[in-house]
């Protein structure tokens, strides 16, 4: 029996992109003859024609399956959505922006059903092409996850891969609201190869990232897989008890020694205002914790599907979570 290969594509105002993306994979596809494929295009709320588009390659393909959101939950949302939705043996995960050489499916299948791989993924060896600012923030990332976390998260790593179904299962079962993929896929484990490629400049469109919304990623990743911001917190705080009591001793002396002449409130409004601004710091740290843990309370759904071509298929409508 042929083996199916499902390709999950997130997109969000990719109406550009997507027809020159199905070109290329069109590509792969008929030099690979020895399996079926499947393609999932996941709407993620886009603004532009991209839905219409997306209907005008399924109609034209059989292959081609898509999944609209009711709005935009992100790319992590969209991601987890198509591997629900995903019928194949082996799933693979791929931009549509052709950042992610469709050429290197083969290579990953082969490394799965022959070289003894679960997993066969993508990273960047170079960020040719990327402001440097931000390739600076984006390695250093990647050096405080190492150190904060237990789970690897490679530098560089790219959310495209193709897995084995028993990867796919597993980060199926990771139901959480606040997802960071990229910890996931180590978090999860299984044999992983690494294919290395030189950055590929996108084929159309602009990039949804920016600086902030980076940012704010790294947060979530941070967050999602350490706990040694809170330990960070924990130890500054008794550090400074441990200051405060030396200082309350050496006050105390030198009342009974020399007096207590009035000198150093200037000093001593920078030390509060020091104090109070870690004080505030570190309740952000805290809360960013518990804000984490309010929103998976919720148990609202991962993702809500509007319209789709993929019908009869339990729990995908609403992310798995209802």
């Amino acid at each position: 029996m042929r083996k199916i290969i499902s390709v999950v594509v997130p997109c969000y105002n990719e109406s550009e992109a997507l027809p020159k993306f199905m070109e290329e994979l069109e590509k792969v596809v008929a030099g690979m003859n020895y399996v079926d494929f499947q393609v999932v295009l996941v709407n993620d709320g886009s603004k532009d024609n991209t839905l219409e588009v997306m209907k005008e390659l399924a109609a034209g393909n059989s292959m081609v399956k898509y999944v609209s959101f009711s709005r935009n939950f992100g790319k992590e949302a969209a991601m987890y959505a198509g591997l629900a939705h995903a019928d194949g043996d082996y799933v693979a995960i791929m931009d549509a922006d052709l950042q992610d050489p469709p050429e290197f499916l083969e290579q990953m299948y082969e490394a799965v059903t022959k070289e003894g791989y679960d997993c066969a993924a993508a990273r960047r060896v170079t960020r040719k092409g990327e402001p440097p600012i931000r390739s600076f923030f984006a390695r250093m990332f990647y050096k405080l996850m190492g150190k904060m976390s237990k789970t690897e998260v490679v530098d560089g790593a790219r959310d495209f891969r193709l897995m084995s179904r028993k990867v796919v299962d597993a980060l199926l079962e990771c139901k959480e609201y606040n997802r960071f993929s990229k910890g996931m896929f180590g978090w999860v484990g299984f044999k992983t190869k690494w294919i290395e490629y030189e950055n590929v400049e996108r084929v159309a469109g602009q990039t949804k990232w920016n600086f902030w919304s980076l940012f704010k990623y790294s947060i979530e990743g941070i967050v999602a897989f350490s706990t040694t911001p809170l330990v960070f917190a924990s130890f500054i705080g008794l550090l400074f008890c441990m200051i405060a009591f030396i200082a309350v001793i050496f006050i105390v002396v030198r009342k009974f020694a020399f007096g207590d002449p009035v000198a150093g409130w200037a000093s001593m409004t920078c030390i509060i205002t020091f104090i109070g601004g870690l004080q505030l710091f570190f309740m952000g740290v805290f809360g960013q914790y518990l804000a984490k843990t309010y929103l998976e309370v919720k148990n609202r759904p991962i993702y809500i599907v509007a319209e789709t071509d993929m019908e009869g298929k339990e729990g995908v409508r609403y992310g798995g979570r209802c």
